[in-house]
């Protein structure tokens, strides 16, 4: 059983009993157990969570910091402060033009505005921020949401209503013409 089989299974289904995934590995269930037990020691596993459709409740946004980076520090400390805000949900540094990436959620729209510039946007070592207001989600953490049918693909040449005899025959030109300007 490898390392990268284990994870992927509680990735899909962090329910899964450790009977379960040995059946499905085919190894022993202690196998599975120690296995587990080394990576919540090690902090590959750092926790087991429902992924919630809240659509219809409250408010989450993608906050973009620009910041200074501290001496001796980087952007660590100050990331490391951001996250502690009971708002966060998730804060990454990244690349780009931006630092930082923070989602928040909150109650109402006035809350996340107001936790961006009483608490955000004033901290010593923040230069700016962009709020992103989340409209709906179609897919999280690798599981669809939206189970709607596919789109019918548009046609390549539509179909203007002309009829077949519409360019003459033998005009070499006749498919290059905008139909409307015969």
């Amino acid at each position: 059983m490898t390392q990268d089989a284990l994870l992927k299974l509680l990735e899909a289904d962090a329910r899964l009993s450790d009977q379960q995934i040995a059946d499905r590995l085919g190894v022993d269930v202690a196998t599975v157990a120690a296995k587990r037990a080394a990576l919540e020691k090690a902090g590959r596993i750092v926790g087991y969570q429902a992924i919630v459709n809240d659509d219809e409740e409250g408010v989450s946004a993608f906050i973009e910091v620009r910041c200074t980076p501290e001496r001796g520090g980087g952007f660590d400390r100050l990331a490391s402060r951001i996250a502690r805000f009971k708002e966060v949900r998730s804060c990454y540094l990244i690349s780009g033009g931006f630092d930082l990436l923070v989602m928040v959620e909150a109650p109402t729209l006035l809350e996340v505005a107001r936790f961006v510039s009483e608490n955000l946007a004033s901290m010593q070592g923040v230069i700016s921020t962009a709020t992103h207001f989340r409209l709906k989600t179609y897919k999280n953490n690798g599981l669809i949401f939206a189970d709607e049918p596919e789109a019918e693909r548009l046609p390549l040449f539509p179909d203007y209503g002309l009829e077949q005899d519409a360019f003459p025959a033998g005009d070499g030109n006749a498919a290059f013409r905008h139909p409307r300007v015969l």
